[in-house]
Formats: C-alpha cells, sequence, structure tokens
C-alpha cells in the first residue's frame, strides 16, 4: 500500500507540463542581449511569458549567466561610447579623388569629433546626480515666526 501512495506521489510530481527550454536557447539569449533586448522581447522571442523566462533564469544556471553577460557587455559598450561622445575623440578617416568613376587618389587623414554638450550633461546627470539633476534640494535651518499687527484704527468721533 505505502509503494502505491510513493507511485503516485512520485506521478504527480513528475506530471507538468513539460519545459519548452532547450540549452542552445543560451547562446540566442546572449546575442539578443548584446543587441539590447529586454526581457520582454526575449519572451517573445522565446514564444513564452515573462514568468516562464523568470522560471528559466532561476532553473538553469547557464541561461540566466549568459543573459547576464549579454546585458553587461551591451550596457559597456554603450557608456564608452557615451563616454567618447561626451568628451570628444579623433577618428581616421579617407579622402579619395575620382576622376571619370575611378578612385584616381586616396589619403588617409585623422578628424577631431568634438564633445557633445547633451551626451555630457547626460553623462554627468546619471553618474552624478546629486551635482548635476536639474531640481536642487535645498534646506533651510532656523526659526520662521509670523508676526500679525494689528492695524485696527479706532474712529475718532
Amino acid at each position: 500500500m505505502y509503494r502505491l501512495i510513493i507511485r503516485k506521489v512520485i506521478y504527480l510530481a513528475k506530471s507538468g507540463r513539460p519545459t519548452k527550454y532547450k540549452k542552445e536557447y543560451c547562446e540566442q539569449a546572449y546575442k539578443l542581449c548584446l543587441l539590447g533586448a529586454t526581457d520582454k522581447e526575449l519572451s517573445d522571442f522565446f514564444g513564452v511569458t515573462e514568468s516562464t523566462l523568470n522560471l528559466w533564469k532561476k532553473n538553469h544556471a547557464a541561461f540566466s549567466e549568459s543573459l547576464k553577460m549579454g546585458k553587461v557587455e551591451a550596457d559597456a559598450i554603450v557608456a564608452e561610447k557615451l563616454y567618447k561622445k561626451a568628451t570628444g575623440y579623433n577618428k581616421k578617416c579617407i579622402k579619395f579623388a575620382t576622376y571619370e568613376g575611378l578612385i584616381t587618389d586616396s589619403r588617409e587623414y585623422e578628424e577631431e569629433v568634438a564633445p557633445d554638450t547633451t551626451a555630457a550633461i547626460f553623462w554627468l546627470k546619471n553618474r552624478q546626480p546629486a551635482k548635476w539633476r536639474d531640481k536642487q534640494d535645498i534646506e533651510h535651518s532656523g526659526q520662521m515666526a509670523v508676526v500679525i499687527e494689528d492695524d485696527v484704527h479706532e474712529s475718532e468721533d
């Protein structure tokens, strides 16, 4: 009798819907995260709900790690580009000379890209919000007193 109960318990524990998760999803998720995909976009891509995606992250360490690595790497690339745009940089360019549709000469030169004010403001507002945000919180100390003067004049008769 106990064997029968144990078998039923084991059967009930395994009687869920089979998972759609596949090992190759790790690489796909990593690449999608490098492209900036959100969890919602990932769940749409894999054809599951966000809660299922969260279960995959919880139950499959390699999948969770691939998401983290893709997002961290993508964020680092964007941060580097934003920093360069905020501070200015030099880039290599090639100038071509053509005659009748054929390239007759080419020269390599370096061009300076000036710092971008908007990128610098964005960087500072996010890196040091207490100093650079638009709204500043100012605290006043001391006491404030309200004095009401009675300005009633008696009429003279």
